[in-house]
């Protein structure tokens, strides 16, 4: 982390700053070592607690048809086929556990649901930077994990099982604001 604010200033209740967060994912393919991507339009909401991480939560929405991977192709196929957008607007994660790795890195465990299919991630998270902004408090985390399409029902079919891996990483870089400069309790 690049200030020395301790955690317990750090309690209250965040909303995403969707200008300082990407929510990328990398999917292996047969023909191109590597595709990557992201979501244009997300919406989320934390609350920290900095005295007992445990009592954090996280909630993230995002809209399937706003994924993006620079082939507006590929983007449209990936909406229908793999997403299935018009069926299942929303991708959605909710966390249902916080628990402190040490220092500033931390666990968050959550349902995350897709195309109708709900399943628990854990997701390594590192709190990154927190400091005083001219409108507020601001903190900024990293983090990832890596999926199994398949346990959500992200195919087309077996020669789609083939040609792109099934695992995915997902790799999130997120803003978070809290307005006013003291914590909320």
């Amino acid at each position: 982390m690049t200030t020395v604010t301790p955690l317990s200033e750090l309690t209250g209740d965040y909303s995403l700053d969707a200008t300082g967060t990407t929510l990328g994912f990398v999917a292996r393919h047969t023909m191109a070592s590597r595709v990557p991507g992201h979501f244009d339009e997300f919406d989320g909401s934390a609350h920290f607690d900095g005295d007992d991480p445990a009592k954090s939560s996280v909630r993230l929405t995002i809209k399937a048809a706003s994924i993006h991977t620079g082939n507006q192709k590929r983007d449209e196929h990936l909406r229908t086929a793999f997403l299935d957008a018009e069926g299942h607007p929303v991708i959605t994660f909710v966390s249902t556990a916080v628990r402190q790795l040490g220092g500033t890195g931390f666990e968050v465990v959550g349902d995350l649901s897709i195309r109708g299919v709900t399943k628990p991630v854990r997701v390594a998270v590192e709190l990154v930077d927190a400091r005083p902004g001219p409108d507020g408090f601001r903190a900024g985390f990293t983090g990832g994990v890596s999926l199994n399409r398949h346990d959500w029902g992200v195919n087309e079919n077996f020669a789609t099982r083939l040609m792109v891996s099934s695992k995915v990483t997902l790799q999130l870089t997120v803003g978070a604001s809290r307005q006013g400069t003291r914590p909320m309790r």
